[in-house]
């Protein structure tokens, strides 16, 4: 039996879309495990680890318990201590977002019971949410793949709620203890920097550069890293991965389009999940991407968890689109 565990918040989010539409819902690892409950429903276990406000837990629960793959004792609300978070977005791609509580951290001790999977993908969306003691201790007591999600490490939260970018300065202490890196390209330039700016250069910068991707990429994968996942928002995402001969091999993976998008929150959390499914079910990191890509664009065409398919229609959307 398959057994996946998503490791991050649930926050209560308030969304306000670019179509000026208020959506209430909890978010983050809630789309992976939906997803990834929808396709093992059959044959395996979905583990969402976390830790949500008290008055939250019943709700989540409820939410969860419909998709009978979802194993729901692993959430925790002993310590009352969830997230919430408002977003505002400014266009399809780009939003503005205030965080007003904190989820308590993930530690060893509550990943313990969860050693036997076959997979960790962490989503972590602020950067104290999950420690690297926790990764080291994954590492050292279980053969788990560990995929893992930087917007945490590149996202913090200032005194005034502000959700903020931050460069993932000590990302070279972390690699070691990731098989698989996921990023968007906006969170891959919080994590290649130079020696040292002139002021000059960080009033602004161009979110869709891509120059230092191949470079970057190199550095990655001398660590333990096998697989580095950069996602380019509509575009679909960048494979890079070490080929026979150790040199890098590159592989652009085009998104499944959609010509209506609703809401793009939980993309990425949703092409984590994909990873993960390809990964495990088919130890193959091209097809991994593109159940990433169906994933992510699916979770566009509207406002609940319906937008998932199940695992038979999700794979002949793969199948048919990436077609040879």
């Amino acid at each position: 039996m398959t057994k996946i565990a998503v490791v991050g918040p649930i926050p209560r989010d308030t969304i306000k879309t670019h179509k000026n539409e208020i959506i209430t819902k909890f978010g983050c690892i809630t789309h992976p495990s939906i997803a990834l409950g929808k396709l093992l429903k059959e044959e395996g276990q979905v583990i969402p680890i976390t830790n949500v406000h008290k008055k939250d837990h019943s709700a989540i629960e409820k939410v969860l318990s419909k998709y009978p793959s979802i194993i729901t004792s692993s959430l925790s609300s002993e310590d009352d201590q969830g997230t919430v978070i408002s977003l505002d977005f400014i266009d399809k791609d780009n939003r503005k977002e205030k965080q007003t509580a904190f989820m308590k951290p993930i530690l060893p001790k509550d990943v313990k019971p969860y050693l036997d999977v076959d997979a960790f993908v962490f989503i972590h969306i602020t950067d104290f949410e999950v420690p690297l003691q926790t990764l080291t201790y994954i590492k050292e007591h279980s053969e788990a793949t560990i995929i893992f999600d930087a917007h945490g490490p590149t996202t913090c939260a200032t005194v005034n709620g502000n959700r903020l970018r931050k460069f993932w300065v000590e990302m070279s202490q972390w690699l070691p203890y990731i098989d698989v890196l996921k990023m968007n390209l906006e969170e891959s330039q919080c994590c290649w920097f130079k020696k040292e700016y002139d002021i000059s250069e960080m009033t602004s910068y161009n979110k869709k550069d891509r120059a230092h991707l191949d470079e970057m990429a190199d550095y990655i994968l001398q660590y333990q890293t096998k697989q580095f996942y950069v996602t380019l928002d509509d575009e679909g995402c960048m494979l890079y991965q070490n080929g026979t001969d150790r040199a890098t091999q590159k592989t652009f993976i085009p998104s499944m389009k959609m010509e209506n998008v609703i809401d793009t929150t939980g993309c990425g959390d949703s092409f984590a999940g994909g990873l993960a499914y390809g990964l495990i079910k088919y130890n193959d990191p091209v097809k991994a991407g593109q159940f990433g890509n169906v994933l992510g664009a699916l979770r566009t065409q509207g406002k609940s968890f319906d937008v998932f398919k199940n695992q038979k229609e999700t794979e002949k959307l793969v199948n048919e689109f990436y077609a040879d």
